[in-house]
């Protein structure tokens, strides 16, 4: 971390440190005290996609999320969550169900009815697609991808704000329960809040790259929801592309989505 922005946030808001630094490929985060009680701080690297993190979690305002304790441009510190249990654990301990049921109870807190505007800048749908749209000539899988896109954007409904990268590592127990961490800050159809949690826990392909598990917890996450099953696994088959895109992008390997897409398009109609 930035010597200076660590002194900087840790004077700003009187933190003390407690615990290592951990680096992720957006930010930096260093487990801290705030008015004695445990926190996490988060600064942000340069190219971040997650600077509307923040005003996301303003907006959840802690119901299915961390609470937001302080932010300024480039730092947030947070209720700090995570503990022995995990979501990942869970799934592949034969709790697959267990797991995907409480991701859908997270989803169903983070979009429950606010009283509060949409913050501004948030991302739409149409947009965050880009990269799909930018290779879809590339392979056949991601042209089938990004025309099943297209298709659910012209008819997207139920628009609220979505986390945006919901997964098994994203939602972290804590004395209050299941919260979710990291929004990317989106705003389209509530059923996209689900398309990551069909492929997920990556890598796990053993678990995730099997057909009647697709399709299975698609229904779990319907049934709970009251959602269209086949827009379900739709946009799970349009984020497995766009994952794949964002891996071509990178240089890194896009086969374990690939593999995603290919999976999930044998079961949208």
């Amino acid at each position: 971390m930035d010597d200076a922005a660590l002194r900087r946030c840790l004077q700003k808001w009187g933190l003390q440190p407690e615990g290592r630094l951990i680096e992720t490929s957006t930010s930096q985060l260093l487990p801290v005290r705030h008015d004695d009680g445990p926190a996490m701080l988060k600064v942000l690297k340069p190219a971040s996609d997650e600077r509307a993190g923040a005003d996301v979690l303003r907006y959840f305002a802690g119901i299915g999320a961390v609470r937001l304790i302080a932010a300024d441009d480039d730092a947030w510190l947070m209720e700090r969550a995570g503990d022995d249990l995990s979501l990942i654990a869970i799934a592949l301990s034969g709790g697959d169900d267990q797991a995907a049921a409480i991701l859908a109870d997270c989803v169903a807190q983070l979009h429950a009815p606010r009283d509060l505007p949409a913050p501004s800048g948030l991302i739409r749908l149409d947009a965050w697609f880009h990269s799909l749209f930018a290779r879809e000539a590339e392979l056949p899988i991601l042209a089938r991808c990004a025309a099943v896109a297209r298709d659910l954007l012209a008819t997207e409904h139920q628009i609220v704000v979505l986390h945006g990268d919901l997964h098994h590592e994203n939602v972290l127990h804590s004395p209050r329960g299941w919260l979710a961490i990291d929004p990317k800050g989106l705003l389209g159809e509530h059923t996209y809040e689900f398309a990551n949690l069909l492929c997920n826990p990556q890598p796990h392909g053993a678990i995730v790259h099997r057909p009647e598990r697709m399709l299975r917890l698609a229904r779990l996450y319907a049934e709970r929801d009251a959602l269209d099953v086949q827009r379900v696994l739709g946009f799970a088959l349009a984020h497995a592309g766009l994952s794949a895109a964002w891996s071509l992008e990178d240089g890194s390997d896009a086969s374990y989505r690939l593999k995603c897409a290919e999976v999930l398009d044998r079961l949208v109609a």
